[in-house]
């Protein structure tokens, strides 16, 4: 399975009804109400916003609504048309202005399979790695080695705080976990000790 990179967006007109499709990566389902009610503030006009989303390392969790559309119409085409595409981590958001002009229900879900799979056609993607969360505590004059160690492991850093020592916390491949924490306490004359990050 592959995770999106980057938000992407893109738009059809049938028979007068606009349709702006979103895409969104995300790491859980509650991400998902506050990008609705984000969509909702950004297209206070409009008819419907639809959502489907796809989540886990083998796309086993999944979600999608209507809003409204008669049922099966919307989300059903938009959520089967991303269990095809080999993403996860994905969410797309499709805003429907209503031209005027009744689609039938054949009509909406070829409108919605087709804004579904513009908005991701060309995404940008990475293949998912699952990653184990760390914390460490580094002293000045260690930081520079260590943050290279880390990097060579494809670690990334979420967040690091400077005081007494740098508290650095990041994620890393769980199946370079390991590896880096021996280099790291070897690199260190056992002073860093690369710890899983549990959170209060």
């Amino acid at each position: 399975m592959r995770i999106p990179t980057t938000e992407e967006q893109a738009e059809i007109e049938i028979k007068r009804s606009k349709f702006i499709s979103y895409s969104y990566p995300i790491t859980s389902a509650d991400e998902v109400r506050p990008l609705v009610k984000r969509l909702w503030s950004l297209h206070p006009n409009a008819s419907h916003v639809v959502h489907a989303f796809i989540l886990g390392k083998h796309g086993d969790h999944f979600g999608m609504s209507d809003d409204h559309e008669p049922k099966n119409t919307a989300g059903r085409p938009a959520l089967e048309v991303l269990k095809g595409s080999g993403l996860t981590n994905i969410l797309v958001l499709i805003v429907r202005y209503f031209g005027g002009t009744k689609l039938g229900t054949g009509g909406l879900v070829k409108a919605y399979t087709q804004s579904t799979q513009m908005v991701i056609a060309d995404i940008p993607s990475e293949e998912l790695i699952e990653r184990t969360r760390f914390y460490l505590e580094v002293p000045y004059d260690l930081y520079t080695p260590i943050h290279t160690i880390l990097l060579e492991h494809a670690a990334d850093t979420l967040e690091e705080q400077f005081a007494t020592e740098i508290k650095i916390e990041g994620r890393v491949p769980q199946d370079r976990f390991d590896s880096t924490k021996e280099l790291i306490l070897e690199r260190s004359a056992g002073r860093v000790i690369l710890q899983t990050f549990e959170p209060d």
